[in-house]
C-alpha cells in the first residue's frame, strides 16, 4: 500500500521530526506545490482568480495568523478585521509615500506595522483571558475602524474616504491597478502564502510554538516550569498580527484595489476568519487552509446550485449561506471540535490500517 510506513524506526533526528513522516504525504505535498506554481498560473482566468483562488490564498494567511493566536496560544481574538485594516492602510500609506520602493517590501512592512499594533493591543492579555480578552479585542476592532474613518490623514484627505491602490510592478508585471493580470495577482498571493506557511510551520514546531501551546493548555503550570507569559503572549499577538497585516495589505492592494474600511474590514470580517479557524480546526495549519477553502467555495457552490440550477432568488441564497455556516459551526463545535483537520487525520489513520478494522 502507498499510504503505509514500514514500522516507525528512524535512524536520525531529522527523519524522526519531519513534518510528513509518510512518503506518500511528502509526494502529495510536492505535487500540490508543483501544480500551484507551475500549472495554475498558465490556465487561470479572471473568474477563477477573483472568485476563488486569490481570496482563498488571502484568507488562508489571515486564518493562519488567527490560528497561531487562538489555536496555538489560546488567546481569543475578535479583532481580525481591524488588524487587516491596519495592514491595508499601512500598505496604502507606504505605497503613496515611497513609490519607488518594491511592492513586496511595502507588504512586508505593512505586516511589521500591524505586528507592533497587535502587540500593543495584546497587552491586556497579561491580566485578562477568555471572554474578557475577546471583548477587549472586539473593542480594538471597533476602535481601529473608527480611527481609519475619522482621521483623514490615513486616506490622504480623500473626499470619499476611500483608499485606492496605485499601479505597482513586480519584476516588470503589474500587480495592482487596472492592468493587473489574473496570473500576477495569483502568483504574488501564492508567494506570500508559501512564505507565511513555512514560517508558521517552523515557529509552531520550535521553542516559541511550544511556549505558546504551554500557555494555551495551562498558563499557571507553564509559568511554573519557566515559560515567560509576557514573552509568549506578546509574541503570539505580534506574529499573528504580522500574518493578518500581510493578508489585509494583499486584500486591499492586489485583490480589491479600492476599499472603504467600514465595508471591507468590519466585524463581519473578524467573524468570517474566526469561523474559518473553527471549521478548519484550531491549532492546525492544515485546518487554516481547509477552513479558508471551505468558506470561500461555499458561497460559489450555493450560488451555482441555488441561482443557476434551481433558479432561486439571490437574496434567498445569501440568507441560506448564513444558515448553512451557522449550522456547520454548531455541528463542528459539538461533534468535532478540532474541525476538518481532525476529520482528515481520522481518514489518514483508516487508510494506514486498511483493510484491518479500526
Amino acid at each position: 500500500m502507498l499510504y503505509r510506513e514500514a514500522g516507525d524506526f528512524k535512524t536520525t533526528y531529522k527523519a524522526d521530526s519531519q513534518t510528513f513522516p509518510i512518503a506518500f504525504d511528502r509526494w502529495r505535498y510536492w505535487a500540490v506545490l508543483a501544480v500551484a506554481w507551475l500549472v495554475i498560473p498558465f490556465v487561470i482566468n479572471d473568474y477563477w482568480a477573483n472568485a476563488i483562488l486569490v481570496p482563498f490564498l488571502i484568507y488562508a494567511i489571515a486564518a493562519i495568523g488567527l490560528n497561531i493566536l487562538t489555536g496555538y496560544c489560546g488567546q481569543v481574538s475578535l479583532g481580525t478585521g481591524g488588524f487587516m485594516a491596519v495592514g491595508a492602510y499601512a500598505c496604502y500609506k507606504l505605497m503613496t509615500s515611497f513609490p519607488d520602493v518594491s511592492m513586496l517590501v511595502h507588504i512586508l512592512l505593512a505586516g511589521g506595522i500591524t505586528a507592533i499594533v497587535g502587540a500593543a493591543f495584546g497587552l491586556p492579555s497579561l491580566r485578562i483571558k477568555g471572554f474578557y480578552l475577546a471583548v477587549a479585542t472586539l473593542a480594538a476592532q471597533f476602535f481601529l475602524v473608527w480611527l481609519f474613518n475619522k482621521v483623514s490623514w490615513f486616506y490622504n484627505y480623500s473626499a470619499s474616504g476611500q483608499i485606492n491602490a496605485p499601479e505597482r510592478f513586480v519584476f516588470g508585471h503589474a500587480v495592482t491597478g487596472a492592468n493587473t493580470t489574473p496570473a500576477a495577482q495569483y502568483l504574488i498571493c501564492l508567494l506570500f502564502v508559501t512564505g507565511c506557511a513555512l514560517l508558521a510551520r517552523n515557529l509552531t514546531r520550535g521553542t516559541i510554538g511550544r511556549s505558546w501551546m504551554a500557555i494555551r493548555d495551562m498558563d499557571i503550570a507553564a509559568e511554573i516550569i519557566g515559560v515567560d507569559p509576557l514573552k509568549a503572549k506578546l509574541t503570539a499577538f505580534a506574529v499573528s498580527s504580522f500574518f493578518i497585516g500581510i493578508s489585509g495589505a494583499l486584500f486591499f492592494a492586489v485583490y480589491l484595489g479600492a476599499v472603504e474600511v467600514g465595508e471591507a474590514f468590519g466585524i463581519n470580517k473578524s467573524f468570517l476568519v474566526l469561523f474559518m479557524c473553527i471549521i478548519g480546526g484550531l491549532g492546525s495549519l492544515f485546518g487554516s487552509f481547509a477552513g479558508a477553502a471551505f468558506l470561500v467555495l461555499l458561497p460559489v457552490a450555493l450560488k451555482v446550485l441555488g441561482v443557476d440550477v434551481l433558479g432561486w432568488p439571490t437574496q434567498i441564497v445569501s440568507h441560506l449561506q448564513l444558515v448553512v455556516v451557522g449550522g456547520l459551526i454548531m455541528f463542528f463545535l459539538i461533534k468535532e471540535p478540532h474541525g476538518l483537520a481532525q476529520m482528515w487525520r481520522h481518514i489518514k489513520e483508516k487508510l494506514r490500517l486498511w483493510p484491518f478494522p479500526y
